[in-house]
């Protein structure tokens, strides 16, 4: 990538002493290496999306395979379904990254998935905060005995042979300041820490390690080991959910597996076993309210 002005992110670095700048220059220096997948890292302190700065980098040549691009605040970030993702500045991890998988095409589906075991593993063990997966790709933590959405992944294709897999995490966000009722953090979770820069160097390596090895096994989710892991860190797998699908259709039924091709499979009150493989999912009650 172009390099950019990312010497201590942000000129008003000060303001809130509870959320110090990430350090692009001490982040590049612990996580880029040789034979490593991490080619660059840059921060910048604000933009609209990570996503799409990257995507138009990868497009126009301007950057290479395991590039990194973090925002300390995004303006127009974005969820999946086109969801608007909004924070105040270095309240979270918000960060996009450039892979080129190389294995067949139709297994890149897994990559959202992939990335929300790594992203939920790192968490747990460097937040000390129990992180769970909502079909396909956000981050549960429990906030007063409640799931609350903490992150979300999104991947966009960036030409042929490479995708953009942007990554947000709320990490710091006070109560007063959540954007939507049903939205948490890990600092409201009980996290450990909420420093950012050991978050993200996890997270990383963790996406690193996933990575390496489904790559290795030519995108086989099942003899990479990532199938079971994802089901294993799946919080919607067991339990009663409606599928909001394309087209203004539903589907309720119970989450009974993740198959093959990284599909949600529901076990309709019919005996039908339907894949959803796009759409929202509502984690309902077991009575169906």
């Amino acid at each position: 990538m172009t390099p950019r002005d990312d010497s201590d992110a942000n000129s008003n670095r000060w303001s809130d002493l509870d959320r110090p700048p990430l350090n692009a220059v001490a982040l590049r220096r612990a996580l880029v290496r040789d034979g490593g997948l991490w080619s660059d890292v840059q921060v910048v302190p604000r933009t609209g999306s990570t996503n799409s700065d990257l995507v138009a980098h990868a497009t126009g040549g301007k950057a290479e395979e395991g590039a990194v691009l973090v925002a300390e605040e995004q303006e127009a970030g974005r969820g999946r379904l086109d969801r608007q993702w909004t924070a105040p500045a270095r309240s979270g991890l918000f960060f996009s990254v450039l892979l080129k998988p190389g294995v067949p095409v139709e297994r890149w589906g897994w990559l959202p998935l992939l990335t929300g075991v790594a992203v939920a593993t790192a968490l747990s063990r460097t937040a000390g905060v129990d992180t769970a997966l909502k079909w396909p790709n956000d981050l549960l933590v429990t906030v007063d005995g409640r799931e609350r959405k903490t992150g979300g992944i999104l991947a966009e294709r960036a030409g042929e042979d490479a995708v953009v897999v942007g990554i947000g995490v709320n990490v710091s966000l006070r109560a007063d300041e959540l954007p939507v009722p049903g939205a948490g953090s890990l600092a409201l979770a009980g996290a450990v820490t909420t420093d950012r820069d050991p978050l993200l160097r996890a997270v990383l390596r963790s996406l690193e390690q996933w990575y390496g090895k489904w790559r290795g096994a030519d995108g086989d989710p099942a003899a990479s080991g990532l199938q079971e892991a994802y089901a294993a860190g799946c919080a919607t797998l067991g339990r009663v959910v409606r599928a909001e699908l394309p087209g203004g259709q539903s589907l309720t039924g119970e989450a009974v597996a993740v198959d093959g091709d990284g599909r949600l499979v529901l076990a309709t009150a019919e005996g039908v076993q339907k894949p959803v493989g796009a759409g929202d999912i509502v984690h309902l009650r077991q009575d169906g309210a």
